[in-house]
């Protein structure tokens, strides 16, 4: 999806955007002229705390070009996400940055096409949906069954079996998953 230069730029975006905006309040200003970062892609930054989850928001689909999404998740995910207070400047050398690009997403007619580690996927049930990153079944461990039932029941607040339910609509997505700690 995104080569190794891509990547650093985007790291880097991520991590400069959310230090000024935690030290100064400015919202960092770049300019870019590489085509695939201009592409209109949903994304998600992440944020460990010394190998403790400490922020995660991101957009599912994208509605304006990948660096501009970058920017915008970078600081909602330092400042705004409700399981956790904001980032303070205290912090800032102990975090970790990770970022997930996103591919378009495909409904699917069977969970059969679900492929644990390769695909993310969204669940929908009327005005409930929740969703997981790939990276969350390897990070787990969980099988496919209690996979489902944790999306279903923990992001959607849907009943654990809600999946199963000819009316929930079932999405997957690839992610290109990358972080400060993979790439120098």
């Amino acid at each position: 999806m995104l080569n190794n230069e891509q990547k650093k730029t985007l790291l880097k975006l991520a991590r400069d955007t959310i230090e000024k905006y935690i030290t100064q309040g400015i919202i960092l200003k770049f300019e870019n002229k590489d085509p695939v970062l201009n592409e209109k892609r949903g994304a998600f930054v992440t944020i460990h705390n010394k190998g403790e989850l400490r922020g995660c928001i991101g957009l599912i689909e994208g509605t304006q070009e990948l660096y501009k999404t970058i920017i915008e998740m970078a600081i909602e995910s330092a400042t705004s996400d409700p399981r956790f207070p904001p980032l303070t400047p205290d912090e800032l050398n102990d975090i970790d940055i990770e970022i997930s690009v996103l591919t378009p997403l495909k409904k699917i007619k069977s969970i059969d096409e679900i492929i644990l580690g390769k695909h993310g996927v969204i669940v929908k049930k009327g005005f409930r949906s929740g969703v997981f990153l790939p990276q969350v079944a390897t990070e787990t461990g969980w099988d496919k069954k209690t996979f489902l039932e944790h999306l279903c029941a923990g992001k959607a607040g849907l009943s654990k079996d809600a999946y199963l339910d000819k009316n929930t609509e079932i999405y997957i997505f690839e992610a290109d998953v990358f972080g400060e700690k993979d790439i120098k």
